[in-house]
């Protein structure tokens, strides 16, 4: 990213600069949108990039995100290392589809070498609204502040009725317990409703994930885990 590209979110600039601006964010999406039109019906799985193949959370994301793909979705990540890596590498790894919104940063974030096809953004809010788009349901590993930032944008749209109610499935309770709490805080206070406690699933399964993936997304939406082939890419049919 440029540093004119950074100015433009210190504030008001000419309307030239601003119109330039807007033109290079509709490459993006439509650069996005050619990348990405037939990778099927995805599950997004966000998480930190800071975890090596060794950690806990790492195996996990990798064992969860195969059976993910084992029925039949695209798995999709920001496409760079860590769990985004880890579950790009489960779906390969049992000959699933594995995409990724790889982020453009100063420090070069390259794309994992377990997309099967991936597309490099170079503005963090045109990339989650692509790892929103494609997705009838989201995975949230243990991460940082991108996590979470994913995380609460996919539950708003949700809530606010603006996105259909795909299944978010939040992963390790240790981990989130201080969220958790935070959010029975929200619910005791009037903040949010009881049943925006209804929109995730906080657990530690791999098995009732997947249970729930079946239930909440698969039957409630119709798909079909039946695969057909169509320019090398696995899609469902309703």
């Amino acid at each position: 990213m440029t540093k004119s590209e950074i100015k433009f979110l210190e504030g008001p600039q000419s309307r030239w600069n601003e119109l330039k601006f807007s033109v290079k964010v509709l490459i993006e999406f439509i650069k996005g949108f050619r990348t990405l039109h037939f990778a099927g019906p995805c599950v997004t799985v966000f998480g930190s990039a800071r975890f090596g193949e060794n950690d806990e959370t790492y195996i996990q994301t990798r064992k969860l995100s195969a059976e993910i793909a084992k029925l039949g979705f695209t798995i999709m990540t920001g496409g760079g290392p860590g769990v985004m890596e880890a579950a790009n590498r489960g779906a390969k790894e049992v000959g699933g589809r594995s995409v990724g919104c790889n982020i453009v940063l100063p420090h070069e974030q390259h794309p994992n070498p377990y997309l099967d096809r991936w597309v490099n953004i170079r503005y963090f809010f045109v990339r989650k609204t692509l790892l929103i788009k494609y997705s009838y349901a989201f995975v949230v590993m243990p991460g940082g502040f991108g996590t979470l930032d994913e995380y609460f944008e996919a539950l708003t749209l949700i809530q606010t009725k603006m996105l259909l109610e795909f299944p978010i499935i939040v992963f390790d309770k240790q981990y989130h317990k201080d969220m958790i709490e935070h959010i029975e805080k929200m619910k005791s206070r009037g903040t949010i409703s009881a049943a925006d406690l209804q929109l995730c699933l906080f657990t530690d399964s791999i098995e009732e994930a997947v249970e729930h993936l079946k239930h909440n997304a698969i039957k409630k939406f119709g798909l079909s885990t039946e695969k057909k082939k169509r320019s090398s890419w696995w899609l469902f049919e309703k």
